[in-house]
């Protein structure tokens, strides 16, 4: 196998691991803060594809798509935060995974209903279409290329959100102690509604960015939503470095085992079988890392210890 298809492969790694990222970004966020478990949250990243796509086809642009998918995502969350999940706050996580789960229907069956049961497509704009030259040779496409960047400056972007602003303070004192931050004076309703919407928007941002490379469609956020609690599993719930971590572990492992463990197998067995065997064992790789994972640490790579 080439060095220059393993260097693809790794940027493709990369690529599916920083969209991972956005996903499990907010959900750790959400659940550091709130202690809720959200299974809808991978109906918020399904709104910000459908509203993408929906902008972009009425105005032909990238970037306003991109921002009605921030927006449309973000005032789906607000809306839910208070509608719903306000009162969930103080029930236990059956009935938080319950009432979610019911969510998920809704969001799935509305999005139906307003724009029909057949997939959209979103364009990629055509200053990030085609494959630039990397060194080495390596001929990559330049959409992925900006998928990843603009993942690590979300990234940053949120280090310094959580690290350097006034907000930032009162969200990780809401992880540790909401009561004595409630106690005084902070508005513990509002802290939450902007909690959940800037995860929202994390996920409506991915939605939109994945939704050019693949079909927007209903239900499309809920296999994203499986990995993206497997993410915060590994990197420690609460934890936005631990979710950067865990993301791009997870996206490496998923797209390399792909490639690499059916070669592996073809090394002791007949190529057919092979190629079963080992695309099975790439679909459990991810699995196998986070059970990895749980032995050596309970509390994830960067959880805080109980």
């Amino acid at each position: 196998m080439s060095l220059v298809l393993i260097a693809e492969q790794v940027l493709n790694g990369l690529q599916f691991g920083i969209m991972l990222f956005l996903m499990a970004a907010g959900l750790t966020l959400i659940f550091g803060v709130m202690g809720l478990i959200n299974l809808a949250h991978g109906s918020l990243y399904m709104v910000g594809a459908f509203c993408a796509a929906a902008v972009a086809g009425a105005t032909g642009s990238f970037l306003l798509a991109l921002v009605a998918a921030l927006a449309g995502a973000a005032l789906a969350g607000a809306i839910v935060e208070m509608v719903v999940i306000r009162r969930l706050y103080e029930r236990d996580h059956l009935d938080q995974v319950l009432a979610t789960f019911a969510l998920i229907l809704i969001f799935s069956e509305g999005t139906r209903w307003i724009f029909g049961s057949f997939p959209l497509y979103l364009d990629v704009p055509s200053y990030l279409s085609g494959p630039v030259t990397l060194p080495g040779g390596i001929a990559y496409p330049v959409y992925r290329l900006a998928l990843i960047v603009a993942g690590l400056l979300v990234a940053l972007g949120l280090y310094l959100l959580i690290s350097r602003t006034r907000i930032g303070i009162q969200i990780r004192a809401g992880e540790n102690d909401r009561e004595m931050i409630a106690a005084l004076g902070v508005d513990i309703g509002r802290l939450y509604t902007i909690v959940f919407a800037l995860g929202a928007a994390l996920a409506g941002l991915a939605g939109a960015l994945v939704g050019a490379i693949q079909s927007v469609q209903v239900g499309m956020g809920e296999p994203v939503l499986i990995l993206a609690f497997v993410v915060i599993v590994i990197g420690g719930i609460g934890s936005i470095r631990g979710a950067l971590i865990g993301a791009l572990l997870v996206g490496l492992t998923n797209t390399l085992g792909g490639i690499f463990l059916p070669e592996l197998m073809k090394l002791f067995m007949e190529p057919s079988a092979a190629t079963s065997i080992g695309a099975s064992l790439a679909s459990m790789a991810i699995y196998i890392l986070m059970a990895a994972v749980l032995i050596l640490r309970p509390t994830g790579l960067f959880g805080a210890r109980a």
